[in-house]
């Protein structure tokens, strides 16, 4: 059931799945995503799990509040408080956060400023601390990587169906592992992005525009909620040493290598592993 709620003066487009009496698990999406990066098919085998699955349009995504392309008026700060007046929104104490890439970082931040409304953690895709921020000891994104980013595309007509649901495809291409481009897959979403999303200008250009803040890599040994890290072993962005050092730094914290796996929300082939995981991480104890 999608409804639209509105919270710290903005609205957020949420979609729940499952029975409202289970452990409740409230999905992040990443940066230029929307709630429909989560695919139905995964949210509802969460859901199959015993758990009530939230999916949600952050600002500027989807069918939530949008600003003007290229102008965002708030920060990543904004966003993580956002997440945390959700839960309280939707009626819970607390809620397991699952985060991708942005949203993993905003999930950490919700744990370290909002601890009363994490349950657990669970951080795919992810850095210790913020994007923006210097990542000491830790490798660069790929050589292919940073050659595509000092040739960008050129924008396409955003009133263009087609052009816009291409430039979505050619945007996913390069993050995922090498020989594992699912494109029909990709296509297919990319077209359900492209009829939903009130202005998808400023979905693929606001997020990456944010002040992440200070840097908060310094306090991820006060984050007290479990933690379960997640990340590709082929992650051309934030290459595996990223996801090993989140890890360490978290106490207790749990960590997955993904092989067959690049800077992507998870891959079909994986779901059964990720999807016991996240079940058995959330399990009430």
């Amino acid at each position: 059931m999608e409804r639209t709620l509105n919270v710290n003066g903005v609205e957020l487009a949420t979609e729940a799945f499952g029975v409202p009496a289970d452990p409740a698990i409230v999905l992040i999406h990443g940066g230029g995503h929307s709630m429909l990066n989560w695919e139905d098919e995964f949210v509802q085998r969460l859901a199959a799990g015993r758990r009530h699955v939230i999916r949600f349009d952050s600002r500027d995504a989807g069918r939530s509040t949008h600003s003007p392309a290229g102008a965002p008026p708030h920060d990543l700060r904004d966003m993580v408080t956002d997440t945390a007046a959700l839960i309280e929104a939707l009626g819970f104490d607390r809620a397991h956060l699952v985060g991708m890439s942005q949203g993993a970082a905003i999930a950490q931040l919700v744990a370290l400023d909002h601890a009363e409304r994490v349950a657990t953690l669970t951080l795919a895709s992810s850095t210790p601390g913020g994007p923006g921020h210097q990542h000491d000891g830790l490798p660069g994104m790929t050589a292919e990587l940073q050659a595509l980013y000092a040739t960008e595309p050129a924008e396409p007509d955003w009133q263009d169906r087609q052009a816009v649901i291409d430039y979505l495809v050619e945007a996913e291409r390069p993050f995922a592992a090498p020989g594992h481009f699912d494109e029909l897959a990709v296509r297919q979403l990319a077209g359900r992005v492209a009829d939903r999303t009130i202005d998808i200008a400023a979905q693929l250009t606001n997020p990456f525009l944010l002040d992440a803040g200070k840097p908060w890599r310094h306090r991820l040994g006060d984050i007290k909620a479990p933690t379960l890290v997640l990340h590709g072993a082929d992650d051309p962005f934030l290459p595996l040493d990223h996801g090993r050092a989140l890890a360490a730094e978290i106490p207790g914290a749990r960590f997955i290598a993904m092989e067959r796996t690049g800077h992507e929300v998870f891959p079909r082939y994986h779901w059964d592993m990720i999807i016991a995981a996240i079940l058995d991480h959330t399990e009430p104890r």
